[in-house]
């Protein structure tokens, strides 16, 4: 039988710095009990915040008049935080290859000083996919949960042999 997601709550921010610790706190709020481990749940705190302030200055350029929409899922199994922003005419394309972050290539000038965020994000979650409809712009981040068997215990793995981080 399969489980259908249920939503555990539905919540917009303003596009503003800072609010990224409002939508961190719902989400903790709204995923106790679900069956993540303390070290899940803080990894998904950080992914959850990184992700909105992705929304917030990328997607929604600091405009307070644009909301990011926050969902939360219990997937059975799993919980997902879906983060959605109006950026999505002007989101990178999906199948372009996203060069990863490189520390000595950053300190050598080589690369950007920025650009850790979708790194860090897909190191803290066990899933996460990005897509676009029209203007929506979302990202979706999941832990699978104690009870499903299929959390994760090792620490955030590094980009060699990520397959995901080829395809940001």
């Amino acid at each position: 039988m399969a489980y259908e997601e249920r939503r555990l709550v539905a919540f917009t921010v303003p596009s503003e710095p800072g609010n990224e610790r409002l939508a961190l706190a719902r989400v903790a709020e709204a995923v106790a009990g679900s069956g993540l481990s303390p070290d899940q749940l803080e990894r998904l705190k950080t992914a959850v915040a990184e992700a909105t302030m992705n929304a917030i200055e990328h997607g929604n350029h600091n405009n307070a008049a644009l909301d990011v929409d926050i969902t939360v899922i219990d997937g059975g199994g799993s919980v997902s935080v879906l983060i959605v922003d109006q950026g999505g005419a002007h989101a990178a394309n999906g199948d372009a290859a996203v060069e990863l972050p490189d520390l000595d290539k950053k300190l050598a000038g080589l690369q950007s000083p920025r650009g850790w965020g979708l790194f860090l994000i897909q190191n803290m979650v066990d899933e996460m996919d990005v897509f676009t409809d029209g203007d929506k712009h979302t990202v979706r981040l999941s832990m699978h949960t104690a009870s499903s068997g299929g959390g994760r215990i090792a620490e955030p793995r590094g980009p060699e042999g990520d397959s995901r981080a080829e395809q940001m």
